[in-house]
């Protein structure tokens, strides 16, 4: 089995942002931890004009958190700190001078959903069905809802925070905003990416980043939100009810 992995590369001012993980792309700490150091590395590269992140695979674009660790968690601390992770990722994101354009080639589930939505500009292939599966977990989907209700407004993300346990299909997700193009197949959206993200790399560097600054307005306090958020995470991931779902859905898998 393959190694998990964040790779960065840079071809032609484009770079590209790649992550692995053998259990459908879930991310542990140490990938979320990589993630966002990469990112904010990425930022501060000149050679690097435009971000492309991606997931490895065809099926799952990331299945979010790691149920081998949620399960090993015993204390509020060791939850804050594994949910903290995804907040660091998210803020990451948002504070990178450089357009993220997120491509999602198969199913999105809980954090896989924050980080489609943290990017600027995110295509998808028909197959990215996408689920906020954190209340059938026993938690609920607090460090990322800030940056799923940006995107997709409240009504939308409240949808999927509430009914957990199912399926949005790539189509409802593009009416809602959180993908600009659906794509037949991975192949096709990669190349359509790639020409979009050149396109993009002979724009202003200072104009595309004002840009974004202006619509990441009033997002300043997310460094604190988001660990508020993360600690909730970490207080109900001790809960019995969360301990029980996981050991029967890894019995099941």
């Amino acid at each position: 089995m393959q190694a998990a992995y964040v790779n960065y590369t840079v071809n032609d001012s484009i770079g590209v942002i790649e992550f692995y993980t053998p259990h459908h792309n879930s991310l542990p700490s140490i990938i979320l931890s990589q993630l966002a150091t990469t990112i904010a590395n990425a930022g501060n590269d000149d050679s690097c004009a435009v971000i492309i992140l991606k997931s490895a695979g065809e099926k799952t674009f990331c299945a979010g958190a790691s149920f081998d660790e949620l399960i090993a968690i015993e204390t509020e601390k060791q939850g804050l700190h594994f949910f903290s992770g995804f907040a660091n990722v998210i803020n990451a994101m948002r504070k990178c001078p450089k357009f993220i354009i997120g491509c999602v080639q198969g199913k999105a589930v809980g954090g896989g959903v924050g980080l489609a939505s943290a990017c600027d500009y995110t295509v998808a292939t028909k197959y990215a069905a996408v689920k906020l599966s954190e209340l059938a977990v026993g938690i609920g989907p607090f460090v990322v809802g800030p940056a799923v209700e940006r995107k997709i407004g409240t009504s939308a993300a409240y949808e999927l925070a509430i009914d957990a346990g199912n399926f949005r299909t790539a189509e409802w997700a593009k009416q809602k905003g959180l993908f600009v193009e659906i794509f037949e197949s991975k192949a096709e959206m990669e190349q359509s990416t790639v020409q979009f993200a050149n396109n993009l790399s002979t724009q202003s560097p200072a104009a595309m980043e004002e840009i974004k600054k202006a619509f990441w307005s009033n997002t300043e306090h997310w460094d604190e939100l988001l660990m508020q958020r993360a600690a909730i995470s970490g207080r109900l991931v001790l809960s019995g009810f969360t301990k029980e779902f996981i050991k029967q859905f890894k019995a099941k898998n």
